[in-house]
């Protein structure tokens, strides 16, 4: 039996609604497929939601929508995979990295030390599902100092008094913090929709607004429609309609958003993700904590407490004691049984691009502690209780 580390889920629901886009529409850009994708976001989150075909495109256009660039600094965990920084250096911004918590989340009291009058945005990242300290970080931002040390360059900084604080939630779709979702805390969340992610559209995400007063969330979003079409005022689609070919640009935009054909998989999967593959992901992880918990080397990710609750993407165990040089191997071991495992993430300042930017291990302790003995065990819908339960016993008898 060979258990892959991820598997999308293609069932019935999915080749349903592909084939009433392909043989019913008579459309496969952005089309009827994504405005019921983003009306179902916005039904399950009480948000405006816009698709977009990764979650680096969406987080690129919300950082030149709120007028990020050179010159600004936007601060990151060092803990997180690298298009979290890369959307803010390709438009030519300087990131600024900080260490994280033993939850693998940004450490509200880092974020407080790296603020600069040049900070314009800040990313925390919900990573593996697990939701950010944002009532900590929100306290951080809205703090009398950091706002008397904003120096707004535009209206829209102007209106906010203070950096935005834009959630890389590529991996909590549906996660929960203090009795709501996790995306009613931050100014703007973003998930991704890629391949491998809980609801999945091949490639793509989405641009949540909860932007607060004076913003009108409405409007923004309806801007950001055109934004992500080159500055566009009509879509392919609304061009196509009986007399509707004329068009403005209004704005220097991206050419970002989702086409219909991949909507309908993400619609698929979305319509049952609260109900059916939710409870499935949390049923898996669930059974590897029964079943790991006895062992005193297995350090649990965290999944749920008082105020959070995961989206239970990824199972981001720690074995007590390894180096890095012993998870690596167990990865190996556990590929020879037929399982796979991955690692979340290789801590930024340990790839070439940025240690050639200056950014150094030694100056992240926790992110390295953290990082050196982690194994990501295979979570995903489809996953039996069979195939969990080998798992797990496989890296029992491989680990120790």
């Amino acid at each position: 039996m060979k258990t892959p580390f991820s598997l999308p889920l293609i069932d019935a629901d999915v080749e349903a609604e592909m084939l009433d886009t392909l043989h019913n529409t008579g459309w496969l850009t952005s089309g009827p497929k994504v405005a019921a994708l983003e009306a179902e976001l916005r039904r399950l989150y009480n948000k405006p939601a816009l698709c977009v075909n990764s979650w680096t495109s969406g987080a690129m256009l919300v950082l030149r929508w709120f007028g990020v660039g050179p010159g600004d600094e936007v601060i990151v965990p060092a803990y997180t995979y690298s298009a979290t920084a890369l959307c803010a250096l390709n438009i030519g911004a300087r990131v600024v990295m900080v260490d994280v918590k033993d939850d693998f989340s940004m450490d509200p009291e880092q974020l407080a030390q790296a603020i600069s009058p040049r900070t314009r945005a800040i990313i925390p990242v919900d990573l593996g599902g697990w939701p950010c300290d944002y009532a900590g970080i929100m306290e951080v931002v809205n703090s009398a100092e950091v706002r008397q040390q904003f120096t707004p360059a535009n209206e829209r900084q102007e209106a906010l008094g203070r950096p935005l604080v834009l959630a890389d939630a590529a991996h909590s779709i549906g996660a929960r913090y203090r009795g709501g979702f996790a995306v009613d805390w931050p100014d703007v969340s973003v998930f991704s929709f890629h391949s491998v992610k809980n609801v999945t559209t091949g490639e793509g995400g989405a641009v949540l607004l909860n932007l607060p007063h004076p913003f009108d969330n409405e409007a923004e979003y309806r801007f950001l429609k055109v934004f992500s079409l080159n500055g566009q005022t009509k879509s392919a689609f609304e061009k196509n309609q009986a007399g509707g070919w004329r068009y403005d640009i209004i704005a220097q935009g991206l050419k970002v958003n989702m086409p219909d054909v991949c909507a309908a998989i993400g619609l698929a999967q979305l319509r049952k993700y609260e109900s059916e593959l939710l409870p499935e992901r949390r049923r898996i992880v669930d059974q590897y904590n029964e079943a790991l918990s006895k062992h005193g080397w297995a350090l649990l990710p965290p999944v749920k407490d008082p105020e959070r609750e995961s989206s239970y993407h990824l199972y981001l165990l720690r074995i007590s004691g390894y180096t890095e040089k012993q998870r690596d191997a167990l990865i190996q071991k556990m590929a020879e049984a037929g399982i796979g495992t991955n690692v979340h993430y290789i801590p930024m300042p340990m790839l070439t691009l940025f240690k050639n930017m200056g950014y150094k291990m030694e100056d992240y302790p926790n992110t390295y502690r953290l990082y050196e003995n982690e194994i990501s065990l295979p979570v995903y819908n489809g996953l039996s209780e069979e195939e969990v339960r080998r798992v797990a016993e496989e890296l029992v008898a491989r680990s120790w």
